[in-house]
């Protein structure tokens, strides 16, 4: 099975532009199909397009996010 590349993306609000990050993501090769992104506080892992992310991804898939806090405020989780 070949080796998928997923994005992630996250801003707390919707009022807030998710722009940057996803052309990052795509810049870096990953297909709009494949990027995932929640407007919506990262306190908690409760979101809809990281919980959609989480059951697609498989062993050996990359999932790429331009910064550590996107995932979540809880670095532990």
């Amino acid at each position: 099975m070949d080796m998928r590349i997923h994005g992630y993306a996250r801003v707390s609000t919707k009022e807030q532009n998710e722009a940057r990050q996803i052309n990052a993501l795509k810049e870096f090769g990953i297909e709009e199909r494949d990027i995932y992104v929640d407007k919506i506080s990262g306190k908690s892992f409760d979101r809809p397009e990281y919980q959609r992310l989480l059951n697609v991804i498989r062993e050996g898939d990359l999932v790429v996010v331009l910064s550590l806090d996107r995932l979540g405020r809880n670095y532990t989780e």
